[in-house]
């Protein structure tokens, strides 16, 4: 395999999990590249694009606060990016520098390997926030046929969600247990139940039976939602499969293999969260 260099790069990024996911997937398929977190400063962007191609990367991962700002450095962005406003993953194309976003593809993979069917024909899906995991989320289930609803504390801001993708809606908190009854998909896409947040408290009560639900939070692996919705007989999904399948059409970018999310993946990422969270 053709060597490379690839990285993930924010301010902070020491908490990243990402050079564990991605030297994992290096070392199974004995790719001679490498893929290494940098620290970049707000201030800093404009010199680090500067020298991107001397210094000879072939790609890598943005967070924050750096993924709407990239933007301005990078020769085209892809449907997905357009759309979420935001870019997560850098790669070149043809001589070009382009940036996309896996969050939607990382989101609906996820489901597809740990609920599937989930997206069966004429399906409900309702989405607990209105932040960009909010509208990774929305996205991608629109482009699966579900029919969304948006509810979140501020009813503004999901209706302002659910206006730019349309053919969804916009609701506060208050219209959740009508919504709930005829879910066939709940998301929360809010901080509420990870670790170190205030828990999230809503009645599970009115959720249509066999729905499944999905928390994005994976710290702890199982939430108080979660928890919940196994008790009722409810397929869950936790939210650390997001953060591996967002990882995959990367990877296969910058190093031409198509990297598979395994148990022993998964397992790995599992004991990190635990060895470095007390209490995950």
């Amino acid at each position: 395999m053709t060597a490379g260099r690839a990285f993930v790069m924010g301010h902070p990024i020491a908490h990243s999990r990402s050079p564990m996911l991605h030297g994992y997937w290096l070392e199974r398929y004995r790719i001679a590249g490498s893929y290494q977190p940098i620290d970049v400063a707000p201030e800093d962007l404009a010199g680090f694009f500067a020298n991107f191609r001397e210094a000879g990367w072939v790609g890598g991962n943005v967070t924050v606060p750096h993924k709407l700002a990239v933007i301005e450095y990078l020769d085209r962005i892809d449907e997905a990016a357009a759309a979420l406003g935001a870019v997560n993953t850098i790669w070149w194309q043809d001589g070009a520098l382009v940036g996309g976003n896996t969050d939607c593809t990382g989101f609906l993979g996820n489901l597809d390997e740990l609920a599937p069917g989930w997206d069966r024909a004429g399906g409900r899906a309702v989405i607990l926030g209105a932040g960009g995991a909010a509208r990774a989320a929305a996205y991608g289930l629109r482009q699966r046929g579900l029919s969304v609803a948006l509810c979140n504390r501020t009813a503004e801001r999901a209706e302002d969600i659910a206006r730019h993708f349309g053919g969804m809606s916009g609701h506060g908190m208050d219209a959740l247990p009508g919504l709930l009854a005829e879910a066939d998909l709940l998301v929360n896409t809010t901080s509420l139940g990870m670790l170190g947040k205030p828990p999230l408290e809503i009645d599970l009560a009115p959720l249509k039976p066999g729905a499944v639900v999905h928390d994005v939070v994976y710290v702890p692996l199982e939430t108080g939602l979660l928890k919940a919705a196994r008790a009722r007989g409810h397929r869950t999904v936790d939210g650390l499969g997001m953060l591996l399948h967002q990882a995959v059409d990367g990877f296969r970018h910058w190093f031409g293999t198509t990297p598979e999310v395994t148990a022993e993946l998964r397992a790995l990422l599992i004991d990190d969260i635990r060895a470095k969270t007390p209490g995950a």
